[in-house]
């Protein structure tokens, strides 16, 4: 699966933040510890306890779903305890109940790194599939309906071994529905070069409707990884969750979290506010999509049950 946004793996400290301490990925020495792809390639996968453990530490909506936290069986934004990682200190940027999203927080120079951590929050109409939210992200028709700047994003290289992905994850994440090693390259801007990236990410369904996109940036030594031919500038997310939480038979609550490192001499002052708008209008794409304005979901839904009757897997293809 292919994410937008880019992810380092290892994180320094803050004073004002628990510190990433763990490595994601623990270089392989042996086929053991690798897995296969279906282009006959071994990747490695990285240490979901402390994958998600950094998810669940910046995101309360997924800490509500992978603990099951449903006080007084009440779920989505209305089950977080303001109490969670109070050692965090988020900023907010914007905050309007009113608006699609509804809240955008940060924290500048997060875990030591120039780049922000930001979140945001949204309640959705429509039905919580995770799979269409994952399509704006990582299928190229998709994506350029909300991101100009994109140039080409595919998977690479996919587990088929979805077994071995739950057990590397201790079945402590959910279901496993899809893992994958993905390229994503955008176009040149007004005199800025294109930056590229090589990230694994995945899909992982709940047994209550709930869903976590995640994604990490690979290491340096996965550099084999890419594509042939000229390398450009690298831009890397230190961490990316989203989380879409159920919160009626026709609503969910969306939380999505990132911290992206654009690569190059770039201030994040004229980064940030661009990535904010962006992300903005990837929500706004996907309540058109739930809401199904132009019947594209009704299509999906129905195209997606005959995938699963026939237990071919899922394709992630939203089409148009």
């Amino acid at each position: 699966m292919v994410v937008i946004l880019f992810s380092y793996a290892l994180l320094l400290s803050l004073p004002s933040a628990r510190a990433f301490s763990t490595p994601l990925f623990q270089q392989a020495v042996s086929a053991q510890e690798t897995f296969p792809t279906n282009q006959e390639k071994e990747i490695e996968l990285p240490n979901f306890d402390e994958l998600f453990g950094r998810i669940k530490q910046v995101s309360p909506l997924a800490r509500a779903v992978i603990e099951k936290i449903e006080p007084d069986g009440v779920r989505g934004f209305d089950a977080i305890d303001k109490s969670w990682a109070p050692d965090l200190k988020w900023k907010t940027i914007e905050a309007n109940k009113q608006r699609l999203v509804k809240q955008v927080e940060k924290i500048d120079k997060f875990q030591g790194l120039d780049a922000p951590i930001l979140r945001f929050r949204s309640s959705f109409e429509g039905p919580c599939d995770g799979e269409v939210f994952a399509n704006l992200i990582m299928n190229l028709e998709g994506r350029k309906k909300w991101d100009a700047q994109i140039d080409d994003v595919y998977e690479a290289y996919t587990v088929e071994d979805l077994d071995s992905a739950n057990i590397a994850m201790g079945f402590k994440y959910g279901d496993c529905a899809h893992v994958g090693v993905g390229h994503c390259i955008t176009k040149p801007n007004l005199g800025i070069d294109a930056r590229e990236q090589l990230i694994i990410c995945g899909m992982n369904d709940f047994a209550d409707g709930s869903c976590v996109l995640w994604g990490t940036e690979m290491e340096e030594w996965h550099n084999h990884l890419f594509p042939p031919g000229r390398r450009v500038t690298r831009a890397k997310s230190h961490i990316f969750s989203t989380t879409l939480m159920p919160t009626g038979p026709n609503s969910f609550d969306v939380e999505y979290v990132l911290q992206l490192e654009i690569g190059g001499k770039i201030p994040t002052w004229m980064t940030t506010p661009i990535v904010v708008e962006n992300v903005k209008k990837l929500f706004a794409c996907a309540q058109d999509i739930y809401l199904n304005t132009d019947g594209q979901l009704e299509r999906f839904l129905a195209e997606k049950s005959t995938r699963y009757n026939h237990k071919d897997g899922p394709s992630l293809l939203l089409t148009p």
